[in-house]
């Protein structure tokens, strides 16, 4: 029988904010933090891969207060560091959770572990307007789903450092080679393109807390829908996410 776990990719080096995911974001709580919090809730098999690097030890320090399992691999071959957690963990189904997405949407997590756990797709993960999977994009409410295999047969057949450096790239821009499938996004976002809560820079930092701390209080448990609302009730939010997505296209 298949065993799927949640593999959260996180490290502390970052070109346009180093840092980002440990800083405090919410309540004295960081990214990583809360991340960690939303995918315990989940009660799946779940580890922490970081890297060998010794300033990722506040990583592991971070994940051990929350009893949250770690591995630590290659800092630049992320795709060998998924193989080699995957298989420490004997994971041979994987939800990849990236720390930079502190608007993770659970229910839309929880609908693509369920589609996963029933489908034989090597990968399978949200698809948006223009047939973009949602890694893609710039909303960074969702997750993606990947076969060990997979992944095992892409660090066969490339030696290019993009696809070593980003997991999953040579398995969805492959679609002849591998079983590629996708659920369709949220309605609500799908033909968006102003939306940006991927987190990559100090300005990213500063708009999506303030974002989250409001709509906290509004609604701890808040999701698309409450975020979406609650954006097309703030313009002048919106232009400073076109702003960035301008400059920091995918």
């Amino acid at each position: 029988m298949s065993q799927l776990g949640i593999i959260l990719q996180a490290r502390t080096g970052s070109t346009r904010m180093p840092e980002k995911v440990i800083r405090p974001f919410f309540n004295e709580k960081s990214i990583l933090d809360l991340l960690i919090e939303k995918v315990q809730k989940l009660g799946i098999p779940a580890v922490l891969a970081t890297t060998l690097n010794p300033s990722d030890d506040r990583i592991c320090e971070l994940a051990a207060r929350h009893d949250f399992p770690i591995f630590r691999g290659s800092e630049n071959d992320v795709l060998d560091r998924f193989i080699q957690a995957a298989k420490e963990h004997k994971f041979d189904k994987i939800i990849r959770v990236c720390a930079d997405n502190p608007f993770l949407d659970l229910a839309g997590m929880k609908t693509l572990i369920e589609a996963f756990e029933k489908s034989d797709a090597d990968y399978l993960s949200f698809q948006l307007d223009g047939n973009r999977p949602s890694i893609l994009t710039h909303f960074g409410f969702w997750t993606e789903a990947v076969r060990l295999d997979a992944l095992e047969k892409a660090q066969q057949l490339t030696n290019e450092k993009l696809y070593h450096e980003h997991v999953t790239n040579f398995i969805y821009g492959n679609p002849e080679i591998f079983d590629v499938q996708f659920i369709q996004a949220d309605p609500l976002v799908f033909s968006r393109t102003d939306i940006r809560m991927t987190l990559d820079t100090p300005e990213d930092f500063r708009v999506q807390q303030q974002i989250f701390a409001t709509i906290s209080k509004e609604n701890p448990n808040f999701g698309i829908p409450e975020i979406v609302s609650w954006l097309d009730q703030h313009s002048e939010i919106l232009e400073i996410m076109k702003n960035e997505i301008l400059k920091n296209q995918k």
